[in-house]
């Protein structure tokens, strides 16, 4: 799968049209060959040329105005986070030179992590390398420490990884929920070479991956409750949040709290045990 050469935007336009009910857009139900809404009935809704929009879904369309993507975002459908992704396919920016490296990390960011004693958090790439993590993670999550460099991937465990994804309760949802924030994060900053290769790497070993990568969903890596089945400890419920690290675009803190005060007993008994 290439990364560098295909039309991103197109690809968007043409996942998100597929992805439209065409009744609930108030159109006649008609004999259609593929799901979704015609390129024409797009651009009417758009109030735009059909023969330039198809251009768009097919890379010769030039770059749009903000008042065209505007008026294809209400067309589309799009959520707040689809369209802000939009906009940035239409408007993309190059990757920044530089990676960030565990021993370049702020040493407030590291102090934080310590301090934050039983609740699981690490810092992250735009190519979800994990830098940096507390005990918590260790004990909770995955020994990041006792693996390889390059394992130390959160897309790489948990598409390519059979022990993590054994872990994970409704592991799907967790795995198409990271695929679409890899790709709002990744358009937001700029698609390093290293996610580049990460992303075809998976798309190679992984039918799953290639297959949810694909369908071009997009979503922010916000919040939200993750459950996995410990070895020692059960099952752990955790609210996790993911914060921007101020001045390193590159990074992101990302904080499981656990849910419930049981939660925080049984991770305390795992770092004493």
């Amino acid at each position: 799968m290439s990364t560098s050469s295909e039309n991103l935007l197109g690809l968007f336009l043409r996942a998100r049209r597929s992805s439209l009910d065409p009744g609930a857009c108030g159109l006649p139900p008609a004999r259609r060959r593929t799901p979704g809404l015609r390129r024409e009935e797009v651009a009417a809704r758009a109030n735009i040329s059909p023969k330039w929009y198809t251009f768009l879904e097919q890379g010769r369309g030039g770059a749009p105005s903000i008042e065209v993507l505007e008026r294809l975002s209400s067309a589309l459908v799009l959520t707040e986070a689809e369209r802000e992704h939009l906009f940035r396919l239409a408007q993309p920016r190059s990757k920044a030179a530089g990676h960030e490296t565990a021993d370049a990390l702020p040493p407030a960011l590291v102090r934080l992590l310590d301090a934050l004693e039983f609740i699981p958090a690490f810092v992250k790439t735009s190519a979800w390398d994990i830098l940096a993590w507390n005990r918590a993670a260790t004990v909770a999550l995955t020994d990041y420490g006792a693996l390889s460099p390059d394992r130390r991937n959160l897309l790489r465990l948990l598409f390519a990884d059979l022990a993590t994804r054994a872990t994970m309760v409704d592991w799907e949802h967790h795995a198409r929920f990271a695929v679409a924030a890899f790709r709002f994060e990744t358009a937001k900053i700029g698609l390093s070479e290293a996610a580049k290769a990460l992303i075809e790497e998976l798309s190679r070993v992984s039918p799953d991956f290639a297959a949810m990568w694909s369908d071009n969903e997009v979503a922010p890596h916000g919040a939200g409750t993750k459950i996995i089945t410990h070895a020692k400890a059960g099952v752990l419920t955790f609210q996790y949040s993911s914060f921007a690290v101020d001045g390193h675009p590159d990074l992101g803190l990302v904080v499981f709290t656990p849910a419930t005060s049981d939660d925080t007993d049984r991770i305390k008994a795992l770092m004493v045990g």
